[in-house]
């Protein structure tokens, strides 16, 4: 009895506790599930930098001309920052060896590349045409593609300042160019520098050296010497280094900086420097690639544009010369003064150019004589 009775209980205690665990599952609250955070979403993937090759046909530390399109390219980085890498090689000549070297920076990942010479253009050309993907700018050329665009600076505007001021301070009427190549662009710059020279003093006469070369501070200083030999108390160059100028000073004459502010070199003999700031332009391609705006064509910049200026000019000019350069240096950036119109005679008396006319861009790509007060012949030409 009391067996049977004591199972009772704990059967009954059994069914007790699980009613209880019943009653209070039943009264429990689920707690809510939490939501999943969410995932943050990605950062977007950086862009690769836009890749820039320069190929220089000098050295950076040129003090001209190469040195004017290097300090273009810092500008480049200092604009545009982690979106661009610039590269460039120095001292490239003109020739079989360019076409090396622009399909190597080619091959390194660059898509816009800056050739910096005339004598780049055949090389530039062939590679361009094998490499549809990439933007090819060519400086001083006159080539053009789908994918190839040309450039340059106004430099003739500099050239006739350059006249007018050695047209007010020579002593014999004898100016000297120092000259590269004999080609349209170094032309119009030997014409401008006379026809500078002569508005203000018409007995001028300059004498011509080539050089056939950009860069050899020997031979433009040798030329230079030739030049002074000859009579010329003023001097001009097309060329690269500061030779001109110094070779001036040591012969107590005069001379200018070129592309760049040469002043420091010779400060006795220097009237002016004749610069160049493709800053401007640099900044313009390098936007036309990074926006998908580029596009083929020819671009020619001058004062009006900011490309060109003659700086640090001697003080020491009559008041009519220094009105005459303010008077120039306004009209070319209004756009209103032309250098060469008409009537523009070569030295063999013919005319070239009507009274009254303005050359435009064909006219002064085909350049190939000396304007009437220069002496002697172009080599290979008039």
């Amino acid at each position: 009895m009391f067996q049977t009775s004591k199972r009772s209980f704990a059967k009954a205690a059994a069914l007790s506790l699980i009613a209880a665990g019943l009653l209070v599952a039943c009264g429990k609250k689920e707690e809510p599930k939490k939501e999943a955070a969410a995932a943050a979403p990605a950062a977007p993937a950086k862009a690769d930098p836009l890749k820039i090759g320069f190929i220089y046909v000098g050295p950076v530390g040129d003090a001209g001309w190469t040195f004017a399109h290097d300090q273009g390219r810092k500008a480049i980085e200092a604009e545009f920052g982690d979106k661009i890498k610039t590269t460039f090689v120095e001292k490239v000549p003109e020739g079989a060896d360019a076409e090396r070297v622009i399909r190597d920076l080619v091959s390194q990942g660059n898509k816009l590349i800056f050739a910096t010479s005339f004598g780049f253009g055949d090389a530039m050309e062939k590679v361009a045409k094998d490499h549809p993907d990439v933007k090819f700018e060519h400086a001083t050329g006159y080539k053009t593609g789908p994918n190839l665009r040309v450039y340059e600076a106004k430099f003739y505007e500099d050239s006739y300042l350059a006249g007018v001021i050695a047209g007010a301070t020579t002593k014999t009427n004898t100016l000297g160019f120092v000259a590269s190549f004999p080609i349209p662009e170094v032309l119009r710059n030997i014409n401008a520098y006379t026809l500078g020279a002569q508005s203000v003093n018409p007995k001028v006469k300059t004498k011509v050296v080539w050089v056939n070369t950009w860069f050899d501070p020997p031979k433009e200083s040798e030329a230079a010497q030739t030049l002074i030999n000859g009579g010329a108390d003023v001097l001009l160059q097309n060329t690269d280094s500061t030779a001109v100028l110094q070779t001036a000073e040591k012969n107590g004459k005069f001379a200018f900086g070129w592309d760049s502010d040469m002043s420091a070199f010779a400060q006795k003999a220097h009237l002016g420097s004749a610069t160049v700031n493709w800053a401007p332009y640099y900044k313009k391609a390098v936007n036309d690639v990074l926006n998908k705006t580029w596009a083929t064509g020819s671009t020619k910049w001058g004062y009006k544009e900011g490309a060109m200026e003659v700086i640090k000019i001697t003080p020491n000019l009559s008041e009519a010369a220094k009105k005459r350069v303010e008077e120039v240096k306004a009209g070319l950036k209004a756009g209103t003064f032309e250098v060469f119109t008409g009537p523009i005679v070569a030295n063999d008396g013919k005319e070239m150019l009507a009274k009254d006319a303005k050359a435009d861009d064909a006219w002064k790509g085909g350049v190939n004589f000396y304007v009437k007060g220069v002496e002697g012949k172009v080599p290979g030409g008039k």
